[in-house]
Parts: structure tokens; C-alpha cells; sequence
């Protein structure tokens, strides 16, 4: 039986089928912890039941925590409240061969960009410079250098939490002489040691892509080159999510003097909310 059917039957036998649609699909695995996303409608308290199932059912999954809604603070990261298991919110994460020690509480990472860190890693040519503007603990980074046979690939956060884990798993990766960590602002950053140095630029924040978006032309060699943006993108009736991404990064380039660019691709990443999901927009600017 599959991952995901296991999770739907605990679910319907502790809530119900109402309750249970809701609950069973917010279930994520980082390593050897199970992260329940919380329903709007729902207490953590609510939760415990399932996580002691998740925990019984699933020998691997050492400890269980509801992430609460919404981010806060100055790095916008998820609260976690724990809900079963070991007292522990760090772990070993794999994804694509390549391993990385995170603390849930202290830098993001989510399973459900699996795909797209991939995707991304099969579209870089080999002897690409990368400047990858969010890196968090250096997924998108890590698994570039791994697979893509970049020359450089810049990786810059400014928490230091994640900056911390993101130079422990380039190490734990043997990338060091192909990523290279900062810690601090990518404006200020980008700026200051890597203008005119990029052949593409990675956004996966999308609170911040298209106000940094002028920045990311300005990291591209001779201000030409692939910039991927995300963004968050309300999911309404009648409306089309790609379109109004799309819409929004051909605003942004035109007002900050972009003349020439191609939208090569995009797509609906994930879900990441009630009517609201996160797009991808491949922009080629010439």
C-alpha cells in the first residue's frame, strides 16, 4: 500500500471524511520527521491522534509537528508546534541523491518543490555561472552542481540559520568548489561582487522575486540570460494563474527597462494555500 493511501485511510478512521480530505493531503516527510500543514479550521491539539498513527504506521518517522499557518519573523519561516515523538526539529533530508541537514524551526524546506529543483537542474548547461539570489540551505545549489556541470553557482540567504546549513551540506555534498555561499541581502550582494556575472538567475522567494527583479537583470552577463521567477498567485474563478504571473513579470521587466525578453515557459509549482498557488515564470531576457 502506498504512501499516500495509508495516510488517507488514519485519516478517515480518526476524522472522519469531512475532515479527513482536509488533513491526509497536508502531511509532508522531511527526513525522519512528519510535518502535518494545519488546517485553518483545526487545533494542533487536533492533530495529535493522527501523528501517534503516523508514528505507529510509519517505523522511519522518528517525530510529528503541525505547521502552523502563515510565516513570521524577519526570515518568514512556519512555527511548528510538536505533536508526538522525539523532541527534535533537525534532521537528514534527502532528495535527488544528495543529502542535507536542516532544522525545521530554523530554515524552510519543503518536498514539494522536489520537482522543480530537478527541472531546473536539467535546464542549466554545462559551464553555466548560476546566481541563485534565496538560496535557503542550498537545495536549488546543491543539486545543480551535482547534476548540471555548472562553472560557478552563487548561493546567497540572508538568514543565517540557513546560510549556516547551506555550507555544512555543500560540504556534506563534496560541492565546495562549485557553490559558493553569502550570507546577507541579494541586492546588496549582487551588487557589490556579482553584477555582470550570470548566465541565470534563480527567484524561489516569492514574496520578494518581482521587487528584486531589477537586481536579478543587473547579475546577468551583458544583462542577458535565463531568470526564473516565482511567485504566489491567487487561483480564482475565471482567472488564469499563468496568465496573471506572466502578466505580472512582463509589468515588472517592462518598468524597469527590460526591451527584450521571451517567456519561455511556466507553470503551477504547487499548491500552497485556499485559491492560491505558486507559479514559475522561465523568462529569457535578450
Amino acid at each position: 500500500m502506498g504512501r499516500g493511501k495509508i495516510l488517507r485511510e488514519l485519516a478517515l478512521k480518526i476524522y472522519g471524511p469531512e475532515k479527513a480530505m482536509e488533513v491526509w493531503k497536508r502531511i509532508e516527510f522531511v527526513g525522519d520527521l512528519a510535518i502535518i500543514r494545519c488546517p485553518l479550521k483545526m487545533t494542533p491539539e487536533e492533530l495529535k491522534p493522527l501523528a501517534e498513527s503516523i508514528l505507529s504506521k510509519f517505523p522511519m518517522v522518528k517525530s510529528v509537528w503541525a505547521g502552523l499557518p502563515g510565516v513570521e519573523g524577519p526570515y518568514r519561516l512556519r512555527r511548528h508546534v510538536h505533536l508526538a515523538g522525539e523532541v527534535r526539529s533537525e534532521t537528514i533530508y534527502r532528495e535527488h541523491g544528495c543529502v542535507f541537514k536542516v532544522d525545521i524551526n530554523k530554515a524552510y524546506v519543503s518536498p514539494a518543490l522536489n520537482y522543480e529543483h530537478k527541472r531546473i537542474a536539467k535546464l542549466v548547461r554545462q559551464g553555466e555561472t548560476v546566481v541563485n539570489m534565496f538560496a535557503g540551505i542550498g537545495l536549488f545549489s546543491i543539486i545543480i552542481a551535482k547534476y548540471s556541470k555548472p562553472d560557478k553557482v552563487h548561493s546567497i540567504d540572508i538568514n543565517p540559520y540557513a546560510f549556516e546549513y547551506m555550507v555544512e551540506n555543500i560540504r556534506l555534498n563534496k560541492v565546495e568548489n562549485i557553490v559558493i555561499p553569502y550570507l546577507g541581502d541579494a541586492k546588496e550582494i549582487i551588487e557589490k561582487h556579482l553584477l555582470n556575472t550570470a548566465d541565470r538567475v534563480l527567484m524561489p522567494y516569492p514574496e520578494l522575486a518581482l521587487e528584486y527583479f531589477e537586481t536579478a537583470v543587473k547579475a546577468l552577463k551583458q544583462r542577458a540570460g535565463w531568470i526564473h521567477v516565482y511567485l504566489h498567485v491567487k487561483s480564482l474563478k475565471g482567472k488564469n494563474p499563468l496568465k496573471e504571473a506572466e502578466e505580472a513579470v512582463v509589468k515588472t521587466a517592462s518598468s524597469v527597462g527590460v526591451g527584450k525578453y521571451v517567456i519561455e515557459n511556466s507553470r503551477i509549482v504547487r499548491n500552497v494555500g485556499p485559491r492560491l498557488v505558486q507559479v514559475v515564470v522561465d523568462l529569457y531576457v535578450e
